[in-house]
């Protein structure tokens, strides 16, 4: 028992979960959009993922703090150069149009962690910017990467699901900044500490009622997509509403970062 909690610690803590919660979307872009598979855009995303959120994670324990290694950072680590590495091998994969925007959304989560100039914050500490460079970065890279690789032309239900994917990202993370109420530095400025929690989840609640009402602008609706939308919204609203800063930290790091999975899974089975 002790090694499987030890498994799925290392699992959540390696960014291997949140990376295949990327790739639901992603592969949910291709497969609403009936889009050509293209692996290298697949792999770039998923060992991206990793290599960007554990660069976030863990930059300022290595490399500010010098934080003695335990050995399940070591070993995520390893995990990250490994993933270093096939991110690069899968970017050279890619065509130069691609490289180029996706080397602008790398840059974005360099200056996210980072700082501009010597003894100035990076833009992670910049006043309420957090979550809107978070959401920015996924709505690029699992929506508009795999969409402009096909050169096709953006239509009104690309525009759609990129409002919808913003709007789904931003109440996720808002649950994740509910959670870490705490802990967060005040300076961060979060939505929760800027309007205080019950302000959060009226405002999360708000935006999956406009999440659901804007498929109907889809020239291409669909029934079964909404229904489906609308057990994702309602999933959502429900780990909002039990939100708080007394939660496990697998309520969010696992159940909430599940929710881009469990959709994709609901899209093979229904779609």
């Amino acid at each position: 028992m002790k090694f499987f909690k030890l498994l799925v610690d290392f699992y959540i803590n390696s960014s291997i979960h949140v990376a295949l919660a990327a790739i639901s979307f992603l592969m949910m872009t291709q497969s609403m959009f009936k889009l050509p598979l293209d692996n290298s855009i697949i792999y770039f995303a998923f060992f991206g993922t990793i290599v960007g959120y554990n660069f976030v994670k863990y930059d300022a324990l290595v490399r500010v703090k010098k934080y003695q290694m335990r050995l399940e950072l070591k070993a995520i680590v390893f995990l990250s150069l490994c993933s270093l590495i096939a991110t690069g091998y899968f970017f050279y994969q890619l065509q130069p149009f691609i490289q180029f925007t996706a080397l602008i959304f790398l840059i974005i989560t360099i200056l996210y962690t980072l700082p501009f100039f010597p003894n100035k914050q990076n833009a992670r500490n910049w006043a309420g910017i957090k979550i809107y460079i978070v959401s920015l970065c996924w709505v690029g890279v699992t929506l508009v990467l795999p969409i402009i690789n096909t050169e096709i032309y953006f239509s009104n239900s690309m525009l759609v699901v990129a409002i919808q994917r913003f709007i789904i990202l931003f109440v996720l993370i808002l649950i994740f900044e509910i959670i870490d109420l705490k802990t967060d530095d005040p300076n961060l400025q979060t939505v929760p500490q800027k309007i205080g929690v019950s302000n959060s989840k009226k405002l999360g609640s708000f935006l999956l009622i406009i999440f659901l009402t804007i498929e109907f602008f889809d020239k291409n609706f669909d029934l079964t997509i909404l229904l489906l939308k609308a057990g994702i919204a309602a999933t959502t609203f429900l780990f909002l509403c039990f939100a708080n800063e007394k939660s496990s930290k697998y309520y969010s790091s696992f159940w909430v970062e599940s929710i881009p999975i469990f959709w994709w899974l609901l899209l093979l089975i229904f779609c």
